[in-house]
């Protein structure tokens, strides 16, 4: 059965989510003050603290003689140097407050590498029913709707180049693969990929992608490519919802919307 790739545990530990979203926090975006991931949080100054001892204790995080906290050595990566997807991701998220203010829901900032796509940025509704933020988590491409986005801008020679060479057969049923540790792990349905095929040619006529409950269960998102300077798609924008508050006649206005707000930020990454 084609089951929806992230379902939300049904006895969340906030302490382990908090620890996590610090470590996610402190590889994206760089050094953060206890304070600062208090406020981020929404915790006390000193629940922010006991999270970060225990992640310096296990060497998710470090802190330096300023006292501020940076990645450790499970977590090094250059995410918080000047790379292409720390200046994408610092480019965008001024235009993803303002969109947040503008439809009052969730909205994320999505990369893709081969088959997954990584959230890079987030920024939550204030609404007490919302979409929770996925900074940092990774998906399946086919699941989300950023990915559906990028996947569109392959020709049809690199769509099965992506997939059926591993997957075994360009049309192979929906199934549960096991993966390795290391990249592809654990994410494991493949698409079928005749179906596939057909999405993304809506998504191309169209020029956005709708996603009802691809990637969890009563979510519905729509998101627009954001494009380079060559007109190369290089992420996906989109917002996310309830779908209980979602409304067909809704869509105009979100496609607008979004679509204004990634012609916004491709021209803040041109002016960079």
């Amino acid at each position: 059965m084609d089951k929806p790739l992230k379902t939300p545990p049904p006895y969340a530990v906030a302490s382990v989510d908090n620890a996590l979203r610090i470590a996610t926090m402190l590889q994206l975006e760089g050094p953060m003050t206890v304070t600062e991931v208090a406020r981020r949080l929404g915790v006390a100054t000193s629940t922010a603290h006991r999270l970060l001892a225990m992640l310096v204790y296990r060497d998710f995080a470090v802190q330096g003689p300023d006292r501020t906290y940076r990645v450790g050595p499970v977590l090094e990566l250059a995410a918080h140097s000047q790379s292409a997807t720390s200046r994408l991701r610092a480019a965008a998220l001024p235009h993803l407050r303002r969109l947040v203010d503008l439809l009052d829901e969730s909205v994320n900032l999505t990369v893709r590498t081969g088959e997954t796509v990584r959230f890079i940025a987030s920024v939550e509704s204030t609404q007490t029913l919302r979409v929770g933020s996925r900074e940092g988590m990774v998906f399946h491409a086919h699941r989300t709707t950023g990915g559906l986005l990028l996947l569109a801008e392959l020709s049809p020679e690199e769509l099965d180049s992506l997939y059926a060479g591993e997957w075994h057969g360009a049309d192979a049923g929906t199934e549960a693969v096991p993966r390795d540790v290391g990249g592809r792990a654990a994410l494991g349905d493949r698409p079928v990929l005749a179906e596939l095929r057909t999405e993304l040619d809506r998504v191309r006529r169209n020029g956005f992608a709708v996603n009802k409950g691809r990637s969890e269960r009563g979510l519905v998102a729509v998101g627009v490519p954001v494009r380079g300077p060559d007109g190369t798609a290089i992420a996906g924008l989109s917002v996310s919802m309830p779908s209980v508050r979602y409304e067909k006649e809704q869509l105009p206005r979100l496609v607008a919307t979004l679509r204004a707000a990634a012609t916004a930020l491709e021209q803040s990454l041109l002016a960079e």
